[in-house]
């Protein structure tokens, strides 16, 4: 594992190095504040204090730097040494100018009680909806103080009468386009730390999300129904998902990201309302899973139709995980209880390719395709996976999976052409 070690202390170094630079680049957004396209949120009445509620403050900076006098590129400006309470809200587009800058020095917290929900929007903290050139920068954080909620839950206390089983993602992005969010740190969502949906050309880069690894439903990033998604030099520690990907997503990359504690990388999963599935183009490189439930996995309902197709996953390092390389497309509501269905979601083209680590179980590689839908064109190259207990042996298991594989440890597995 001393390769894959070496991955993860250099995606670290290069987070590190980036955060680093922040003393600097907040000189410079000191040096503008006295400019009229900087919207410092102190100036429309944010105490800062951690206590007050600035909600308002920040929705009048907002519609002062979003729909006041047009300017080529207005800052929303969040200072450092600063802890803003901000209740659920929503900043709303589109904005006059092309694009609108959120730099966010500070830190800005949720409320700590779930009953501020009452009589909203339970499933979000704070939202940007039909925002087009959105950058969200600043070294800052976003502590959505999600314990309450845990404590609450229906997947952990069902015996609780008003156990809940929705609680607010952190930050939503609905509808967008050409937007980012860099160099920034999420702690303790409620749920899902980010939701990218309906929203073209997003970048996320730099960021460090962490939640404890047994709260739950806390996916690190989640994106749906967009296109042209890049995700890079990040460390993800949560609940569930690192990264999950839903339906209808196209051009995807993930590279330099560091997972763990979590649930993996995923790829759903999809078509469990019996929709068409459409996703395509996913590559995920030098990627380090450290610890996590599942690895590289794709997984699917029995009863979706559609595809996942042109996937590939390259240079992955395991670290004692669980299920390092898994396709499971016989979903259903009862596990390992499945009747067999004439549907399923195509799964095709996917490329496995220089992957190494430990697995904690004796299944290493599971593929375990659809009778009626099998797997096709699946390639396995340069892959050595060994167990994480001394004299153990691992195994590979596929079902209905066609490929070709070369340098594969376990294996053989593919049905060969």
């Amino acid at each position: 594992m001393g390769a894959g070690f070496g991955v993860i202390l250099f995606i670290l170094a290069s987070i590190f190095s980036v955060i680093a630079c922040a003393n600097s680049s907040e000189i410079g957004i000191g040096i503008g504040i006295g400019f009229e396209d900087v919207f410092n949120v102190m100036d429309y009445g944010a105490t800062g204090d951690g206590l007050t509620d600035d909600s308002q403050a920040f929705l009048e900076a907002w519609e002062a730097a979003c729909n006041g006098a047009l300017i080529e590129s207005p800052k929303i400006y969040v200072p450092e040494e600063n802890t803003f309470l901000v209740n659920p809200i929503s900043f709303y587009g589109p904005c006059n100018s092309p694009t609108i800058n959120f730099k966010i020095s500070g830190t800005i917290i949720a409320p700590e009680s779930p009953d501020v929900w009452n009589g909203r929007d339970a499933s979000q903290w704070l939202g940007f909806e039909h925002v087009d050139g959105l950058k969200i920068d600043g070294y800052g954080v976003f502590d959505g103080r999600g314990q309450p909620w845990w404590d609450q839950s229906c997947r952990y206390h069902p015996q609780l009468k008003q156990c809940t089983k929705t609680a607010p993602t952190a930050l939503k992005f609905l509808w967008c386009k050409e937007s980012s969010v860099r160099n920034m740190k999420l702690i303790n969502s409620a749920q899902t730390h980010i939701l990218v949906k309906d929203c073209n050309n997003f970048r996320i880069e730099n960021l460090m999300i962490n939640s404890p690894g047994n709260s739950p439903n806390t996916d690190g990033i989640h994106i749906q129904s967009s296109h042209s998604v890049t995700i890079t030099n990040s460390q993800i520690a949560c609940g569930d998902d690192c990264i999950s990907i839903g339906d209808y997503i196209s051009n995807v990359q993930i590279a330099q990201v560091v997972c763990g504690p979590g649930h993996g990388i995923s790829i759903g999963s999809l078509g469990k309302g019996g929709n068409y599935v459409q996703v395509e183009n996913i590559r995920i490189t030098d990627a380090f899973f450290n610890g996590t439930t599942n690895g590289a996995r794709i997984k699917t309902w029995q009863v979706g139709r559609g595809y996942v197709r042109n996937v590939v996953f390259e240079n992955l390092k395991f670290n004692n995980v669980k299920n390092p390389i898994i396709i499971d497309q016989n979903y259903c509501f009862v596990r390992d209880a499945c009747k067999e269905e004439e549907t399923g979601v195509q799964v095709s083209s996917v490329v496995y390719k220089e992957i190494s680590g430990t697995s904690t179980t004796d299944i290493a590689i599971n593929l375990n395709c659809s009778n009626s839908v099998p797997c096709f064109g699946i390639s396995m190259q340069s892959i050595n996976i060994d167990s994480a207990k001394s004299g153990k042996q691992v195994t590979a298991h596929c079902n209905n999976a066609h490929g070709r594989e070369v340098g594969v440890f376990p294996g053989p597995c593919l049905q060969h052409y």
